[in-house]
């Protein structure tokens, strides 16, 4: 269990004389159809100073936040959170906006977005990002002037009820009617953990969550030639829920990671793509202890893009 957090709260602005070194700056972003992930493992965090120097990072009521976690582990998880965030914020900045002077809003949804401060010469910097958690690891997707959602789910996340039964209450009837295709169970669960990934990050994606837009309302394909393909439920038409909101102009990423887990990847794109068909979606992650250190996994077995 990692020791509980120091239940202080430092003042608002600088916190102690000791200045925050520059974080390395990433490659940049080529274009709208491109996502930088960065993750951490909290497990493999316990340094008290280094957990020390990113709690300091946080705001006042993310510190507030955090403290109120029930309990030390949950209490990690929430404050590595907001300093993944803030750090990884700051690198596309080139470090030259503090980690710690990063504001947020939310949306009508609850999705949150950086709040730039009408005097900072740094307004409107395209930034879009998008957190997602498991009980192992936390994740952060940044496109550049592109709504994006994230979510990254245990490959063998246990659940209390049988696949088929979660998949009727969530799922169209057509994606009850693959899964339950697959005869084998740990294949059938793959195949509803990789679809509840990409559903997740479509909904984060759109603004929306799943209170915004409940994963009956359309559905998700994986084709045969590695594309993904979203089509409006057809309960959607005679629902008082139209669905506009529901659209095909967005980019996927699907993957395996550390070989535990599914992560998905979504972005919205406007582009009509080449005559060959769309453009991949470009991914590039890292692993990180932020100020310490940095380390680019795609490319290597920890990274298996699966579409």
């Amino acid at each position: 269990m990692a020791p509980p957090l120091p239940p202080r709260t430092p003042p608002p602005g600088v916190a102690g004389p000791r200045p925050f070194a520059s974080l390395p700056p990433p490659p940049p972003l080529q274009s709208r159809r491109e996502v930088h992930v960065w993750y951490v493992c909290p497990d493999e965090l316990n340094d008290h100073s280094h957990l020390d120097l990113y709690m300091e990072l946080l705001s006042p009521s993310e510190r507030k936040n955090a403290l109120s976690m029930n309990g030390p582990r949950l209490q990690k998880d929430a404050m590595l959170s907001r300093a993944l965030l803030r750090t990884t914020l700051s690198r596309y900045t080139n470090s030259k906006i503090d980690p710690r002077s990063f504001e947020f809003k939310k949306n009508k949804f609850g999705k949150p977005e950086i709040l730039w401060q009408s005097d900072d010469s740094n307004m409107e910097w395209p930034l879009h990002f998008n957190i997602s958690h498991t009980s192992s690891l936390i994740a952060c997707g940044i496109a550049m002037d592109a709504p994006i959602g994230i979510d990254v789910e245990e490959k063998k996340r246990k659940t209390t009820k049988s696949i088929l039964s979660l998949a009727r209450r969530y799922f169209t009837p057509s994606e009850v009617d693959s899964l339950a295709k697959i005869a084998d169970s740990d294949a059938q669960q793959k195949e509803f953990i990789k679809l509840w990934t990409l559903k997740e990050a479509y909904v984060k994606a759109l603004g929306r969550g799943f209170s915004g837009a409940p994963f009956n309302r359309f559905s998700i394909q994986l084709k045969t030639n590695s594309r993904i393909q979203i089509t409006k439920a057809p309960k959607v038409c005679n629902d008082s829920d139209s669905g506009d909101y529901l659209s095909e102009n967005w980019r996927f990423a699907l993957a395996e990671l550390n070989s535990s887990y599914y992560m998905a990847v979504c972005i919205e794109d406007s582009s009509r793509g080449s005559e060959n068909g769309p453009v991949p979606l470009g991914l590039k992650v890292w692993k990180t202890v932020p100020f310490i250190e940095d380390t680019l996994v795609s490319g290597t077995d920890a990274v298996k893009l699966i579409t």
